[in-house]
Formats: structure tokens, sequence, C-alpha cells
């Protein structure tokens, strides 16, 4: 929200201490987000007058202009038309930098010397009117030579505000400087606007309106004013309205939008002979109603039955309540009688709505956090004293409609003393709190023993009855008091803290992969169905009712399509060979095969619900540019011995299983993945991205003429399987002596069938080898037609060492040969 400092000024004095100001509107929660300063690069633009027009002999677009600007008359070269001798223009004079830095300097052309520039809206930064210059009105009184600041009173400070939803009351001017008057201790006020003077002639003789759902709408009021002539506002409203970021219509429509920047009150002008029935009906939308809203969309309401329609008094729409007004009855400059239309509407009501259409302006920001129904006779006043200055013949009819239903009262809390210092922190007594919190509305009073009474008025309706407006009270306290000045204090706690066994399983995680070169990401939690469609996941997904985008409504079944978004997101920066990783959440749906999570639901728990299957992994993708598989299965290595995991083999598919892989499997290489099992329970995946998938996502290199998939690792573990030492074993932790003899390696290449897993060939020539060998490592995969349809050679380097003395050659061979007969024996294997 745009608040200029002038405007602020209307209600306390505050100084020209913008730095001061900006601090204090941050203490408080009003977050100044940027502050500007109006009229900054105009110090030297002054207000010149046309004296001259002559046309250049040879030019048709451009003329010789001779203005007065208080020093004598002026030679300028000119392009515009749009202005004639005797008006007033801007006029950057030699020597003057405009706001977008460019600096004016004489110059000749077609042989006449300019000795200035006359300056369009668009120059000088004040329109998006760059079609002509700026001419002054003839109501803008300034003599030639009067800096243009002065003259358009662009003497000014804008602090542009960001006010939380929780804080209804500071929506407007008033709001806003009624805090800041009160944290910098200067008198507030708020001028309570005149009732119009007596018509003689009563509101009810001219308009009607009803209420049909006062639960929808609790307080509407309808008042009439004649004899209204329609045409620009005065210029301080325009200015206004302008520096608040509003763009000036006319003086009706202006004076509403001033009446709720000033007071946070919106109001409605309709052209009364506009209305069928002369009058206004309130009711809920009927199932497939429509109406056609200012901005010329015509929208369907009622489908949910929470919509709340203004209608004419013959029942046709003519707008969306607390939101938009509709185009048959909108101000015209035909117009002479309008009906005022003032209301309280039940703040969700108008959220639902205006969430549900899509539709979200000035009055539903307000009337969704919560209006004040007890301010809106001084806005209808204040509505009508502002008109009357454009209006000089302004008539008022008597009173006004008045329907109400249940509108909110002020109600009364009491709050303990004790429980406010204990948890601000800081020893206030009674008299210091009621200082802190009358200036800002609330009233206080010596409640029964150690309490305070505190009346909560009707602004405030982010202030909750007992109980939990204590707490809401408690928080106005601290915030006006200025949590910087809170000192600081450590809480005591019987046991220090420290992290559970989760987190520190976490935290090594991460640990590992951030030392195997890979940088933590984050993805969306939504996605599309296209996402898992692109990466081979099929089946239903669990989808939100409420997305936060329309176009991504599933949760995420799998963190492979948000990481290959992110490489591919890199790759098209030129930062394609990293490494990232992820540990995030997944959810299942109840119908897809998993175990389900049955809880108790509905009122009193008496009905059950199957929920989403969630489960934590880690999902990491290689894409250096020489990652592949192996990458991927070396850094599972790497995790595993960190968290001393023992007997978990890799899995691969078998031949039959190729058509329909496993669903951890979904989107890997049907040759180049297998899944990580620990005794029959998978507890991950680890390979290589299918090249389908990763072509899809743009992850390719050039080849030749064209391009190919790049080769990207992929590891997935499921962490609460990982974690849990019950489903996944773990080695013992044995401290070993380190021998000081060197060690012997010996290297076999073994042929086996393409169905016998390299780890189980590992765990053959372990046993066989005994307590004398410290590693097996196996370091190539060859296939050729030597070596038979089906079969492949492994290359496993083994090495052997003893505590005691050096191994002798025969010693080696010795145990080279019990190796070679167990893997012959128990594996069919035959040696190359």
């Amino acid at each position: 929200m745009r608040a200029p400092l002038s405007w602020l000024r209307d209600f306390a004095q505050f100084p020209d201490d913008i730095r001061g100001l900006t601090a204090a509107l941050d203490d408080l929660g009003l977050v100044v987000e940027e502050v500007e300063h109006v009229g900054e690069g105009l110090e030297s633009i002054v207000v010149s007058e046309v004296t001259e027009i002559t046309p250049i002999e040879g030019a048709d677009k451009i003329r010789r202009v001779v203005v007065e600007a208080g020093d004598g008359p002026l030679e300028i070269v000119c392009g515009a038309s749009n202005f004639e001798v005797g008006d007033r223009v801007p006029l950057a004079p030699v020597g003057a930098v405009l706001p977008d830095g460019t600096a004016i300097g004489r110059r000749k052309m077609r042989g006449v010397e300019s000795n200035g520039m006359l300056c369009s809206g668009r120059e000088l930064g004040l329109s998006d009117d760059g079609a002509g210059l700026l001419v002054l009105g003839d109501d803008i009184v300034a003599s030639p030579g009067t800096l243009l600041t002065e003259a358009l009173g662009l003497k000014d400070t804008v602090f542009d505000i960001t006010v939380e939803g929780n804080r209804p009351d500071a929506w407007c001017m008033a709001g806003i400087a009624r805090d800041l008057a009160a944290r910098l201790g200067l008198p507030f006020t708020l001028p309570e606007p005149p009732a119009p003077p007596p018509s003689g002639v009563p509101v009810a003789d001219g308009a009607q309106a009803s209420v049909e759902d006062l639960d929808l709408c609790p307080r509407l009021t309808v008042s009439v004013l004649s004899d209204v002539v329609v045409g620009p506002s005065p210029r301080w409203i325009a200015e206004r309205l302008t520096l608040a970021g509003m763009r000036p219509i006319n003086n009706v429509v202006d004076a509403s939008n001033y009446v709720m920047l000033e007071r946070g009150q919106p109001t409605h002008p309709y052209d009364i002979e506009r209305l069928g029935g002369r009058g206004l009906i309130v009711r809920r939308a009927g199932p497939g109603e429509t109406v056609e809203t200012l901005d010329g969309v015509t929208r369907t309401v009622g489908d949910r039955g929470a919509d709340c329609l203004i209608c004419d008094g013959e029942n046709v729409p003519v707008g969306v309540a607390g939101i938009m007004g509709g185009a048959s009855s909108e101000i015209a400059a035909s117009t002479t009688e309008v009906l005022l239309e003032a209301a309280y509407f039940t703040p969700m009501a108008i959220a639902r709505t205006s969430k549900r259409l899509g539709l979200r302006t000035e009055a539903s920001a307000r009337f969704e956090r919560g209006c004040d129904p007890w301010g809106i006779d001084a806005a209808v006043n204040r509505f009508s004293q502002l008109l009357a200055e454009s209006t000089p013949g302004l008539t008022v009819r008597d009173g006004t409609i008045d329907i109400r239903g249940a509108v909110p009262e002020p109600f009364t809390l009491a709050v303990p003393l004790a429980r406010v210092r204990r948890q601000v922190g800081v020893p206030l007594t009674a008299e210091q709190i009621a200082a802190l919190l009358d200036p800002i509305g609330f009233t206080t009073g010596a409640g029964d023993g150690p309490d305070l009474t505190v009346l909560v008025p009707t602004n405030r309706p982010d202030v909750r009855p007992a109980p939990y407006g204590i707490d809401d009270v408690i928080e106005e306290v601290a915030r006006t008091f200025g949590y910087s000045n809170i000192p600081p204090h450590t809480p005591t706690w019987p046991e220090p803290g420290h992290l559970t066994a989760l987190q520190r399983s976490r935290r090594l995680v991460k640990s590992v992969l951030g030392g195997l070169g890979a940088s933590e990401g984050w993805t969306n939690t939504f996605v599309s169905e296209e996402a898992h469609r692109r990466v081979g996941l099929r089946g239903p997904a669990v989808r939100v009712s409420n997305p936060l985008l329309a176009e991504e409504p599933y949760l995420r079944r799998s963190l492979m399509p948000g990481l290959l978004g992110a490489l591919a997101y890199n790759a098209d920066r030129r930062q394609g060979s990293i490494r990232l990783y992820e540990v995030g959440v997944v959810f299942s749906h109840p119908d897809e095969g998993g175990p389900r999570v049955v809880e108790r639901s509905g009122a009193g728990g008496s009905q059950k619900a199957s929920l989403p299957l969630e489960r934590e992994l880690l999902s990491a993708v290689f894409a250096h540019h020489d990652d592949d598989a192996r990458s991927a299965v070396g850094a599972w290595r790497v995790l595993a011995d960190a968290f001393r995991v023992s007997g978990v083999r890799l899995v691969a598919p078998g031949p039959g299983e190729l058509p329909a892989l496993p669903a951890v499997l979904a989107g890997l290489h049907p040759t180049r993945a297998a899944q990580l099992v620990a005794d029959g329970t998978t507890i991950g995946a680890v390979g290589e991205i299918d090249p389908g998938v990763a072509t899809d996502f743009g992850l390719t290199h050039p080849s030749g003429t064209g391009t190919v998939a790049r080769r990207i690792g992929w590891l997935e573990v499921d962490l609460g399987l990982l974690f849990d030492e019950r489903v996944v074993p773990r080695r013992a932790m044995l401290a070993a002596a380190v021998s000081r003899f060197p060690s012997s390696d010996i290297d076999l290449a073994l042929v086996v069938d393409d169905g016998v897993p390299a780890d189980v060939v590992a765990d053959v020539l372990g046993a066989a080898a005994g307590d004398l060998l410290e590693s097996v490592t196996l370091f190539d995969v060859y296939r050729g037609a030597h070596i038979g349809e089906g079969r492949r050679s492994l290359a496993f380097r083994l090495r052997f060492c003893s505590l005691d003395h050096t191994l002798t050659d025969d010693e080696v061979g010795v145990l080279r040969g019990r190796c070679i007969d167990a893997a012959v024996a128990q594996l069919g294997a035959v040696l190359r």
C-alpha cells in the first residue's frame, strides 16, 4: 500500500525524518518496501509560458518556440504540436538533468539555437503520456519561472508499505497514521466529517433497499445524492489518489476511492436512474447466475451457494458484492443523481468468492480482512463532504436506509498483567500497558485484581474474543512497545538441546552427498499430471482440491521430475555439468497398492479415512560430463559405507521384467538400472536416466550432425528404510590393527551368466579368500561375441595382506586358486 507522507500528516504532525519514520514503521510490522521521493530529479524544471510559435524553414516536424521562464525570452526548438501561445509548459533549461539521466545542453537545429527543452509528462516521469507536452491547466496557479515541483505540489514522500493480512485496520491512511503516531508519541486526530445539511426530502422517498441474506451482509446503508455534476476532481484529491497508486476517473468515483484509502471503508456509487426500481437488493446468488462487471467480463456465480450479489430493485444483478460493481449502473458523464451503497460483508464470503472468481480488487482486499461496521456512517459523510467540493449545489437526502443483522460489537477482555509481563519479557506496569494500547484504539481500564480490562474496537477484527484474544492483545503490547526494545533473554531449560537420531542421520546423508560434489536442491511438491507421465509413472496420484497453481494439482510421487527440471534449467544457463540431490517427501495414492494409512476422521472421529502414504526420499542426479550409472553406484557405496550398511544388493530386472519395470525404476534405463534390496525389501534404486526421458527434458548434447541424450546417473533411497536398522542391517564397529607389511593384488576375470549379479560374485570370492582379504573391487565389465550370448566377463581386483609377515607368491597363489574354485563350483564361472 502506498502512503504519501502529506496524507498521513492529516492525522498527526509527523517530522521530516524519513529514515526515522521508515524505521518506526518497520518495527511496527508495517514493513516499508520502498521510499519514493516524489519530485526527485525535477529540481531544475520550471514553468514557462509560450509567447511565440513560428515555423522553421525546411522543417515540417519541428517549430521555433519562444517562452518566458522568468529571466527573459528563451528560444526553443520543439517537435510537439499540442500547445499554443499562452499555454504554460514545463521547461528543462540548459544544464538540467531529467529523471532518466538525460542532460540538457544548448543545441542548434536547422539554424535555430535551442536553449533548453520543453517536456512531456513521460519525460518528467509524471505520466505515461509522451505524445505531447505537459500543458498546465488553469487550476494550477504558477507564474513563469516557478519550480514545477512547487506548481504541482510534487514535494512529497511516499512509503510503499506491505500490510499483512492480519492487520485490516492498517489498510488505510488513518490506520497507518494511528500506529505511527502512537509509536512516536504524537497526538492523533481522525476528523469527524460533518453530516450534510438537511434537504427536507427523506431518502426513502427516492430509493429502496433490502437484504435477503443477512448472514452474507450483516449491514447495508443506502444514501441518495442529487444535483450531482460529474466532472474532474479537485486537483488535491486527484494528486493524492495518484500518489497512492490509483488513477483519477471522475469526482464521484474519486470520492469513493478516496474514502476507501483514507478510512478503509469501500463504498460504491450507482447512477440511480440506471438502477431498475431505484433501489438495491442484496441476496445470495443462484446457481449459474451471471453478471457483467465493470471490467467488461461476464462472470458466472452461485455454483457454491456462497456468493453474494448486489441486485437492482427489480432483482437484476448489478454487481458482485464487496468485489466489483456492474457495468450497467456505473457513473457516467450524464449522471445527476447517485445512490451510494456502504455495507459490511461477511469477510469469509468475500474471500471465497474473490478466490473462486480469480478477481481481486482494492475493495475485496479490505472486505475479506474485515472492515469496521460502525465506521460506515462517517465514511458516508466523508464521501458527501468530498463530492460537495466539486459539486457546490449538491443535495443529500435526509437520513439513510440502514438494514442490520448480527453486526460485530465491541467486546471486553480481561488481560492478566502477570501474563503480559511473562510473555513480553518486560516488567510493564498497568499504566505503561494502557499507554501502549489506548493510542491505537483500544480502551483500557482497571479490572478485577491483577487483570487489565481492554475494550476491543470494531476496527480490529484480528483480535479474537477470550481466551485467544488475550494473546492477541499481548502481541499488540509487544508490537507497540517495540520488539527491538525488548532485552534479549536466553531461556533456561533443564535439559540441553540436541539433535534427534533422525536429524543426525539426515545430516549425515546431506554431508555425504555434499562431499561427492552435489548441491542440495529444492523442488516443488505440487506437480502436473504431465510431470509424472514424462518420467514413466502411471497410476493414480493424490490430487489437492485447492492447488496453488491450477496446472499443478497433484502431490509428487517422485523427486525425479523436479530434479531433472532443475538440471534442464541450469543447462539452459550454461551450467549443465552439475550434481544435485534433494531430501524430500513423496506421496502415494491409497489405491496405488502400497500400505494403507487409515486414520479416524469426521465428527468425533466416527469415520475412517485413507490417507496418502508419505515417504522421505533421498534422490540425486549426477550430470558431470563423465557421469553415468557408475557414478550413481559409487555414490551409493560411499553412502552405504557412511552408514555401515551390510547386506544390500543391487538387483537388476530380469529379461522378463523389462516390459513392466517396478515403479522404483520408472524413468531409468531398462538395462542400466538396479534396485537396492535388503533382505527382500526394496529400499531404493540406482542407475541411469532413460535416454528418452533425458531427451524429453532437453538434456542432450551435440553428437555428429545431431544431438543425443546425456548420460545422467540416478540414485534414490528411501530414508525411512535406510535409517531403520531392522530393515537394513549394519556392520559391527570393530577396531582392527593396521598391517605394516605390504599388500598383494591379484586380478581375476570371470565369465558368468548375465543373471548372476556382480555383488554375488564378489561375495563368493570374499568368502573363499578368508581373513587375509582386505578388499574385492569390480573394475571392468566386458561383453563380446567370443564371450557368448547372455554372458559377460567381470574383472575383480583382490587385495591380500597379513598382519605378521609379507605374503609369498605361493601363499597368494593358493588364495587365488581357492577363489577360482569357489566361483567355478558355486556360480559356474569360467576363468578368462
